[in-house]
């Protein structure tokens, strides 16, 4: 056998290097996409990396805060090997040792290789993620500067767009590669760098993997019913200052956030609750479903500050999809401007609160705390995103 090593010393509790082995939420914050594991002796193991690469397996041994050994076998692999991690406590933290073992053969020596790059490469975000929380296959990923839609078949063809696969942007960020390109409103992205751009958003990830910010793309959409090219600047995505005490964090939400508030707020003002309630096109939603949809978004931030804190990360295939029913409910369960607003308020008091509160145990596990946390940091993106539409839907619905 043939045995790749890599090593780095990271500067974090010897719990948290152990864990980011053994936890899947912590899995994927360094290593993959997504994970799912069951920490025990022949528990199971599947990895999982955006652009359907993956690695199933089990835990062969575990020696809490020593040792982790497992079964490791890609989809692509002629026959599994094993890995071996382990730990060890010293002046400048935590030495993690990582040894692969593959067989001695020269049909195994690309592969091989690839697993020195790609291990070094892990092991040095994980340093990065337990020390600072950043996880750097985002920091160093470039930004585009726009705010993805749903494209359905009845918006391609209010638009005049002649397909139904594609991504509608919903809006762009000022300043940002997208908007310094030319790039609009309900423009629908078809292509980047060479690659086909789906109504899948992971078909836009992998257009850009290996790009960084400043690299320049050529990018293919359509503006109605006309194909248009262009070429754009990737932006350098800038990384926010993460405050780790959960009071500042969430005063520094609460400053971002009350702007896009007031503005929805004063959307409202001097709306009847029947003409808030009216839906544009029966297919449509009213400005109170709109509105709805917000509430949704703050229940869910709530939802998924719970899962990092209690170590279990809900686990999705995409980015999932706005469902009418569900904000139908929430009108019918408020059912006027003013309960609808409050509730709005609400929702998000509700997550500024849970932020407030958050456990100093889980602020020490940097890379699910800094991950909420860039999130919950720019949440104008989104309400900002819907203050258009919620203007436009209450004119038509005059």
């Amino acid at each position: 056998m043939t045995t790749v090593t890599a090593e780095v010393s990271v500067n974090a509790p010897l719990k948290m290097a152990y864990r980011a082995f053994t936890n899947s939420t912590s899995l994927r914050e360094w290593l993959c996409d997504v994970a799912t594991v069951s920490p025990h002796v022949k528990g199971r193991m599947y990895l999982w990396w955006i652009g359907d690469f993956y690695s199933s397996g089990h835990y062969l041994e575990l020696d809490e805060n020593k040792k982790v050994k497992f079964r490791w076998f890609a989809h692509d692999e002629p026959a599994p090997t094993e890995v071996t991690v382990t730990f060890e406590e010293n002046k400048a933290g935590v030495k993690v040792k990582l040894e692969h073992a593959v067989p001695n053969d020269g049909s195994w020596k690309e592969a091989a290789e690839g697993f020195k790059h790609h291990w070094s490469e892990s092991l040095e975000n994980l340093k990065s993620i337990l020390e600072t929380g950043i996880d750097l296959r985002i920091a160093t990923r470039p930004m585009l500067g726009i705010v993805p839609g749903d494209f359905t078949d009845e918006q391609a063809k209010a638009l005049g767009v002649p397909t139904i696969e594609g991504l509608r942007l919903d809006g762009l960020v000022d300043g940002m590669g997208a908007q310094q390109a030319g790039l609009q409103k309900d423009d629908v992205l078809i292509g980047m760098a060479g690659k086909e751009i789906t109504s899948d958003f992971n078909s836009l990830v992998q257009a850009i993997a290996g790009k960084k910010g400043g690299d320049t793309v050529e990018v293919n959409f359509y503006r109605g019913a006309e194909k248009k090219s262009v070429m754009m600047t990737l932006s350098k995505r800038p990384m926010p200052e993460v405050s780790f005490n959960p009071k500042e964090l969430a005063k520094q939400a609460r400053e971002l956030i009350e702007p896009g508030l007031k503005e929805v707020e004063k959307l409202f003002e001097g709306v009847s609750d029947t003409h808030a309630m009216k839906k544009p096109d029966p297919k449509e939603w009213s400005a109170l479903e709109i509105v709805a949809h917000l509430i949704q978004n703050e229940r869910g931030q709530s939802n998924f500050l719970a899962s990092l804190i209690d170590g279990y990360e809900i686990t999705i295939d995409g980015q999932g999809n706005n469902i009418t029913p569900q904000v139908e409910a929430t009108v019918k369960a408020y059912p006027s401007i003013k309960l609808m607003l409050e509730e709005l308020r609400r929702s998000v008091e509700e997550v500024l609160y849970f932020i407030e509160i958050i456990p100093q145990e889980f602020a020490e596990n940097k890379g699910s705390y800094y991950r909420f946390a860039t999130g919950i940091l720019q949440p104008n993106f989104h309400i900002n995103a819907h203050l258009e539409q919620i203007k436009n839907t209450l004119e038509v619905a005059k």
